[in-house]
């Protein structure tokens, strides 16, 4: 069983059925339940998805999305002393945002072994306890 951490923009184009990305998410989760993967998160992605659920006031999406996060089929990853260290240790060193930070330092501080994301900069980063960051291209799936 591998642990895979989805970052935001995963959960945004599945959950908003985006024309060009939502089939090949659902492709990999689908692919994450049949191999019995756990898919992993944190609160930040369920809030940044919330967002712009609730700035365009589509209530249903809000309610899939609260559903989504509260269904167990999520491991949410915490925000923990080891985490909070290993953000601070990426904010110093590499140029991240912080919300990148958050999100790889629940990922790093919990071992997850490949964090997804569709944002190409983070594809070159080598995160400690993360085994391999990569993009809805990878074949792993």
């Amino acid at each position: 069983m591998s642990r895979v951490y989805w970052d935001s923009m995963l959960f945004v184009y599945w959950v908003e059925n985006h024309p060009d990305y939502a089939a090949r998410v659902d492709h990999i989760f689908q692919s994450i339940l049949l191999r019995g993967d756990q898919l992993c998160a944190s609160y930040l992605c369920m809030g940044e998805v919330l967002t712009g659920t609730l700035r365009h006031k589509h209530a249903t999406l809000s309610a899939k999305v609260r559903q989504l996060f509260d269904s167990g089929g999520i491991e949410v990853l915490p925000f923990d002393r080891k985490a909070a260290e290993l953000f601070a240790q990426l904010r110093a060193r590499e140029n991240v945002s912080p919300a990148d930070a958050i999100h790889l330092s629940c990922a790093g501080a919990a071992g997850v072994d490949l964090f997804l994301t569709h944002d190409r900069k983070m594809h070159k980063l080598r995160i400690p306890g993360i085994q391999f960051i990569a993009g809805l291209d990878v074949n792993v799936f």
